[in-house]
């Protein structure tokens, strides 16, 4: 995982729950790509079809809420999210994205969609490059715990256990 990025701002309010991330109807696969070809379908319909690899949702409070399914954190890293910033996630939602190695931050964050979000982990900084070409505005999100960047780093808590179990 790098330590600094940059990407696409998706912006979403507060209270963002599983169904609207990845519809109930589309759980019956396995198929990554089918979770990917409809995250965000129950808000956002046209999100799959436009969200580009390294694009940064940026939400309110509670996002990720409902249902334990992991497949929505799953749904957004196939669809080529990189990273989530929300205000407050929904514990289990946290726990899930951590798992699966789809980085999330809580910070309260403002920003529209299409503005450039840059994240410098090292820093604990979000910095959001307006689309309008107004002044860039800095965010401080602390820095996640080196235990959590060593699963994300090693693409999720399967993986990591898989490694520390090679040593």
């Amino acid at each position: 995982m790098e330590k600094s990025f940059k990407g696409k701002a998706w912006k979403f309010g507060n209270d963002i729950d599983t169904d609207a991330i990845i519809p109930g109807k589309y759980l019956r696969t396995t198929d990554m790509q089918v979770f990917a070809d409809h995250a965000m379908e129950g808000i956002a319909p046209d999100f799959a079809k436009n969200v580009q690899k390294g694009d940064v949702i940026v939400a309110g409070d509670n996002f990720g809420c409902g249902s334990s399914r992991e497949q929505a954190p799953l749904a957004l890293k196939y669809a080529g999210v990189s990273c989530i910033i929300a205000k407050y996630f929904a514990r289990i939602f946290f726990r899930n994205a951590i798992n699966i190695g789809l980085l999330i931050i809580e910070a309260d964050v403002e920003a529209e969609d299409g503005d450039l979000i840059e994240v410098d982990l090292d820093c604990g900084i979000v910095r959001v490059n307006p689309k309008d070409g107004s002044a860039v505005r800095e965010y401080p999100t602390g820095k996640l715990p080196d235990f959590l960047l060593d699963i994300l780093n090693d693409g999720g808590l399967v993986e990591h256990r898989k490694k520390q179990n090679a040593n």
